[in-house]
């Protein structure tokens, strides 16, 4: 006990110590950092570019923020010019996976019509698998239509919609180009620097400028403190010729090495992702990452699905890798432009909730736009646009949360305590009713309440001590369930403050949430959410 004793002791003394270390961290990047980094994006009109004008707003990136945002501005009689690099449809293994939450947001924004004619699967939920066991994770979508389910695509298919969407208006003008840098005059962004696609430097004038250039957007810099952590990277593989179980649900399977997760992205072809470690991640090029998938992870596949799944592995060019990035939101409001979509904020993409965020964010943003009528006051705006921060975090927390907590608690690990949680979520979802769809309404995005959130780690964390105890509180007991609460606090306390609490939890104390249009004296511009209970 003694041992014991000096290692919660010393644990506590390693807290606190990197706790001080975070917050010192934080005020020399702050106050050390933050004239270079602005530097770094922002810069002075350059004598060799040629002026195209001006707009009422430029967006950077016509992906699916972008895109969505585009047409919503576009559609409320703004006059936007959308700079994308490359408008030919993307091809990529992220952006597949569209929660019922996200559709319900498309349909706020008129776009639901964008995942008809692409082949989109409908996804009403998710079988998780785990040691021979299964337990169904059922999307709560008897309060809606029919049509409200979630979608999982092609990513190119559904992006290029929103763009034909988008430049159907008029007053949208699509442009391929490459944003180099934004221009600044006197601490306000006046526009953009960009390379259009034959190569000539160009450069764009508007009162504000939104950037949504992606996970790779380099221009961030100057509008927020980013800190990108890469946990692990994904593996994708395509499935053809085989079904999944169970028709409109996805599997995941919790083995060791890695995690394993199935989704339809057509009618014939369906999605494999592999989650492994940034430090295990093995190399595609040399035939590694072929060997890794045939030794270690294909004997846990499901046994309808192995064959075709050796055969997607031996597929020419078939296997693809991303990392995974997390990117807590850490604004720097910036008179004359705003930062959104992957640019801004990131969490893991096990859940699929990155494209639900994003729709979130363009409705929010949407609305606290369309009373402004003159856009000219840079400062005012930027001071009421400060509300976006505060507005967005119901949804955003609350998948952001439990994206990167559940990442965290399936990757494999050696330490029994993870084994236990793992086991301990996966007997809490068992018991149904109440408690499985409080978790799937906040992993659909239809219930993006944080405390909610809170309230089912609570509850999961008291059943899964419980579960330990039982039947008789031995001193092995009491100390696996002391462990089982100080993993479960180092997993979940790190992301919630990331987050930011008080946003997060106490949104009304935040003097932002009370902005008001400039001139404008009516109510207090707040975002009321429902929850499924």
């Amino acid at each position: 006990m003694a041992e014991q004793y000096i290692v919660v002791v010393a644990s506590v003394i390693a807290s606190l110590l990197g706790f001080v270390f975070l917050k010192y961290n934080s005020l020399v990047r702050f106050w050390g950092l933050t004239k270079l980094r602005r530097r770094s994006a922002l810069e002075l009109p350059k004598e060799n570019s040629e002026a195209v004008g001006t707009t009422e707003i430029i967006i950077v990136g016509a992906g699916v923020a972008g895109a969505a945002l585009a047409y919503s501005l576009g559609k409320d009689g703004r006059q936007v010019l959308v700079i994308e690099r490359d408008l030919n449809a993307p091809n990529r293994i992220a952006g597949e996976s569209l929660l019922p939450g996200g559709y319900l947001k498309l349909i706020e924004l008129g776009l639901q019509h964008c995942v008809d004619e692409i082949d989109a699967q409908r996804i009403l939920g998710y079988i998780l698998y785990k040691d021979g066991k299964n337990v169904p994770v059922s999307f709560p979508l008897e309060k809606f239509q029919p049509h409200v389910a979630g979608r999982n695509f092609h990513n190119g298919r559904f992006v290029q919609k929103l763009r034909k969407k988008a430049a159907s208006l008029h007053n949208v003008n699509l442009e391929q180009g490459i944003a180099t840098s934004l221009l600044e005059e006197n601490g306000i962004v006046k526009g953009v620097h960009y390379k259009n696609k034959s190569g000539q430097m160009l450069t764009a004038y508007a009162p504000l400028t939104i950037v949504c250039d992606g996970c790779f957007s380099n221009l961030r810099r100057s509008l927020c403190y980013p800190k990108v952590d890469i946990p692990s990277y994904t593996v994708g593989v395509i499935l053809t010729n085989c079904k999944l179980p169970i028709e409109n649900y996805g599997a995941l399977i919790l083995a060791d090495p890695s995690p394993i997760l199935f989704y339809p992205i057509s009618s014939t072809e369906i999605r494999c992702f592999v989650n492994i470690p940034s430090e295990n991640a093995p190399s595609v090029s040399n035939g590694e990452m072929a060997y890794f998938l045939k030794t270690l992870v294909a004997p846990k596949v499901l046994p309808e699905l192995y064959n075709s799944f050796i055969l997607a592995i031996e597929k020419k060019n078939n296997i693809r890798t991303m990392p995974n990035k997390i990117m807590a939101a850490a604004p720097h409001p910036t008179p004359g432009a705003i930062l959104i979509g992957d640019a801004f904020n990131m969490r893991h993409g096990i859940t699929g909730g990155g494209m639900t965020v994003a729709l979130s964010d363009v409705v929010i943003l949407r609305d606290l736009l369309r009373p402004l009528h003159d856009l000219s006051d840079a400062s005012a705006i930027c001071k009421y646009l400060e509300s976006f921060y505060t507005l967005r975090k119901p949804m955003s927390s609350t998948i952001n949360t439990l994206a990167n907590v559940v990442q965290k608690a399936f990757s494999a690990s050696s330490d029994p305590a993870m084994d236990n949680i793992q086991q301990t979520l996966f007997g809490y979802l068992r018991l149904g009713g109440f408690f499985s769809y409080g978790i799937s309404a906040i992993f659909a995005g239809l219930c993006p309440h944080p405390l909610s959130l809170a309230f089912h780690f609570f509850a999961i964390t008291i059943y899964g001590v419980g579960r330990l105890l039982l039947p008789f509180p031995s001193p092995k007991r009491l100390w696996d369930a002391a462990k089982l609460l100080w993993v479960a606090s180092s997993i979940l306390l790190p992301f919630i403050h990331s987050e930011g609490v008080r946003q997060t939890f106490f949104p009304l104390t935040v003097p932002a949430y009370y902005r008001t249009p400039p001139g404008n004296k009516g109510e207090n511009v707040r975002e009321e959410t429902a929850c499924i209970n």
